[in-house]
């Protein structure tokens, strides 16, 4: 069992710690650093692709590991635990990220970014981005505390 948590952590980890490493150090650097935003943009953009594919591999070890955990404590999966619901939703979040948001911007950006219209829906569509990562980090640092609760009760 300690094998099954110990993966359920490191996922949480990389998936987590990922988030905070794009959002507080890469991209502000990149912006401050490149001569132009469409440099930086052309950094951001796959490097953000990278990242939600690391969220959803993350996600999906988390959640099986945490079933299997759940199967051999209980002798049976429980799925609606708060851990798998709030693992699921930061999925759904980020599924919807990388596979709807992201491809539509990555178009935009390859457009006339010039035109007033272009650069409005790519602007609504960041803002959107950005907050669909915001609420995966603050769904998985509550994943993080829930999980830690759950390891704590299970030690008993």
């Amino acid at each position: 069992m300690w094998a099954l948590r110990s993966l359920m952590l490191l996922a949480l980890i990389v998936w987590i710690g990922g988030i905070i490493f794009f959002a507080f150090v890469l991209a502000p650097t990149l912006f401050s650093v490149l001569p132009t935003p469409q440099m930086a943009g052309d950094v951001v953009s796959p490097a953000l692709i990278k990242l939600h594919n690391i969220g959803l591999v993350s996600g999906v070890i988390f959640l099986l590991c945490s079933l299997l955990c759940d199967r051999f404590r209980y002798a049976r999966l429980r799925p609606l635990t708060a851990a798998n619901v709030l693992i699921v939703l930061m999925l759904v979040l980020t599924a919807i990220s990388q596979y709807s948001i992201t491809p539509h911007m990555k178009e935009l950006r390859s457009s006339n970014m010039n035109a007033i219209g272009v650069r409005a829906e790519f602007d609504h569509l960041h803002s959107w981005s950005t907050r669909l990562e915001s609420s995966v980090l603050v769904l998985g640092i509550v994943l993080v505390a829930v999980t830690a609760r759950r390891m704590g009760d299970s030690s008993r």
